[in-house]
């Protein structure tokens, strides 16, 4: 899969079937609808592409507004939205820098600009409640006029639904809030889990007994926040058992930078600059601020010995399981 920041350039471009939108998470909804434009594109000999947003488009409006709360948690990092897409057999993706020119784009100049010139159109998937341009005064008509004109498909998607309720990115961040991980795993499709690779850290962890593998997240704003009982992909054959720590680490750092560390059980190995893949399975509490090392080193030892509880419960119901089949 070929990514480009921003429009690619003229040797680059080819003509596609495209579909446009934030794809945070990827969800079972996005999946449908990525599987409809890459059958038209086999079937009509295209590029299958998606143009999503960095950053998200209500990010933008919310910071400009100086009003950063109202920014919607991200579900997903761009690597991982990155990697869905390409398991969705994605082509090509554009992300497009979301700034002050591209949300002053009217619509004419968003079709002729964007998808005309810039990236080939020639058959256009989006959701039923689809805007573009300046105050979003693009719909869906809008994209069917210059279709003729232009000569290219327009074809819309209704929303899908799970048990009568919408899939959407909305919904996951609710159940991600609240560590709802099996009904996030329904809306997904698969297990929440964040990736990146691991940097070097202030290596305080060692000092208390409990290294950490830190990963960076670049948003501020994480779907969730606390500790939780996690497991590690990318180290063997079969994932690691852990505890980690999502969020901005209040007892020992002041900067607000939101880091997301694990301390993997029984494990010891250089791991520095190795691409992981944390799973999330259980919330075991909120961030907390404590008032000593001390104080926190209790904390950490008492979430250890109840995510090792729970592993120890899940192996003993696995094995119970397998004696009834």
């Amino acid at each position: 899969m070929k990514v480009f920041r921003g429009l690619p350039n003229a040797e680059s471009r080819a003509p596609c079937a495209l579909t446009i939108g934030n794809f945070d998470g990827v969800h079972r909804g996005h999946q449908a609808l990525l599987a409809q434009v890459r059958e038209a594109a086999t079937r009509l000999n295209l590029d299958a592409a998606v143009m999503t947003f960095e950053p998200h488009p209500r990010e933008f409006f919310a910071q400009l507004a100086s009003t950063p709360e109202k920014a919607p948690p991200r579900i997903a990092n761009l690597r991982d939205k990155l990697q869905s897409l390409s398991n969705a057999g994605v082509d090509r993706v554009i992300v497009e820098h979301f700034n002050a020119n591209f949300a002053a784009l009217s619509p004419q100049d968003f079709i002729e600009k964007i998808l005309i010139q810039g990236l080939h159109v020639r058959w256009l998937l989006v959701g039923e409640d689809f805007c573009f341009g300046s105050r979003r005064a693009g719909n869906i008509q809008t994209l069917i006029e210059a279709g003729k004109q232009y000569g290219f498909e327009v074809h819309t998607m209704p929303n899908v639904n799970n048990d009568g309720v919408r899939i959407s990115s909305s919904a996951i961040r609710a159940a991600l809030a609240k560590a709802d991980f099996p009904h996030a795993r329904q809306l997904l499709g698969h297990a929440y889990a964040i990736s990146g690779h691991v940097v070097h850290g202030k290596k305080l962890g060692r000092t208390i007994g409990f290294p950490t593998l830190n990963m960076r997240v670049s948003h501020k704003h994480p779907a969730l926040s606390g500790i939780f009982i996690v497991q590690v992909h990318g180290l063997g054959d079969k994932p690691l058992p852990a505890v980690a720590s999502l969020g901005v680490r209040p007892t020992v750092d002041d900067s607000g930078r939101v880091l997301l560390e694990t301390h993997i059980f029984d494990y010891s190995g250089d791991c520095y600059g190795k691409l992981l893949r944390v799973e999330f399975l259980k919330k075991l509490r909120d961030e907390e601020k404590y008032v000593d090392l001390p104080t926190l080193t209790a904390a950490i030892e008492r979430d250890a010995q109840q995510a090792r509880a729970w592993f120890k419960e899940q192996a003993s119901f696995a094995v119970s399981a397998t004696d009834r089949i």
